[in-house]
């Protein structure tokens, strides 16, 4: 008890003798943000893919550069593999435009539906063809569907995406 009164007194002591040491800046230096992130723009993980992973680099209303490759149309994508896809239009997707869903191991995760333009509602007979195999499934625009697919796959995950290009709006 002693010993804690007599930190306590030492303590506005300590305070003071502080104050009087700090540096005095008549103009005080804020640190650059540069500086701060500099280690940030050193590490690039988007750049710095391995080159046996796909990555969705841009697109158009028609097409996707994957791996600096042009595809034109729906593209079906699983893991790192990559194929063309037949469905032209949202409507086209049925539970048979994903029936190699039922033979791909290991099962992906995700299933993340890229609509084109616009995000359509998945029937409850795809949902569920989805659901049966055990997979999620998300749907968004072409364009999220390639990015999330892009951080998903950087990340290690199963995860696959079928895109119907950015065009489509029906």
């Amino acid at each position: 008890m002693a010993t804690r009164l007599k930190s306590m007194a030492t303590l506005p002591k300590l305070i003071q003798t502080m104050r009087n040491e700090a540096p005095k800046h008549s103009n005080p230096v804020l640190p650059s943000l540069r500086r701060a992130f500099s280690l940030y723009d050193q590490i690039n993980l988007i750049d710095n893919v391995p080159e046996d992973q796909l990555r969705f680099q841009e697109f158009n209303e028609t097409s996707f550069t994957v791996n600096g490759v042009k595809y034109e149309g729906s593209l079906l994508c699983v893991g790192n593999l990559l194929m063309s896809w037949t469905p032209r239009q949202f409507s086209d997707i049925t539970p048979d435009s994903l029936s190699i869903f039922q033979t791909v191991r290991p099962i992906p995760e995700l299933l993340i539906v890229g609509c084109g333009r616009n995000i359509h509602p998945v029937t409850p007979e795809l949902r569920q063809f989805v659901k049966s195999i055990g997979m999620k499934l998300e749907t968004v625009d072409s364009r999220n569907a390639a990015s999330t697919y892009n951080i998903l796959n950087e990340e290690g995950r199963v995860v696959a995406a079928a895109l119907l290009p950015y065009g489509v709006s029906s």
